[in-house]
């Protein structure tokens, strides 16, 4: 492992906030946000993509239906859920009663 030398702060090193190392990841940074942005102008220019941007819109509207259809779904199920304990509870609490014969004229 080597050790790294310590040195002591001076004008120069006290007025810049960064280190080279900083720097350097800063410039890779920059160049990697750069590349990134090209490459989404050139997808964007690309044949066919309002077609698959339009897609692609039409997909999320349709997901956002979906998602509201199943919380109603989700709302529907407690109510459900809650119901059937009342009617558990009122089946205890209601005495058994025998069918009602059918009486023959």
């Amino acid at each position: 492992m080597a050790q790294e030398e310590q040195t002591e702060p001076t004008e120069a090193t006290e007025k810049t906030p960064q280190t080279k190392d900083q720097k350097d990841q800063k410039d890779l940074l920059a160049r990697l946000a750069d590349a990134g942005e090209q490459a989404l102008r050139r997808f964007a220019d690309a044949p066919g993509m309002e077609r698959a941007a339009a897609y692609a819109k039409s997909t999320r509207k349709q997901v956002d239906d979906l998602t509201k259809r199943v919380q109603g779904i989700s709302a529907l199920e407690d109510r459900i859920a809650k119901l059937e304990k009342q009617v558990a509870a009122l089946a205890k609490d209601s005495p058994k009663r025998t069918p009602a014969r059918k009486s023959t004229p």
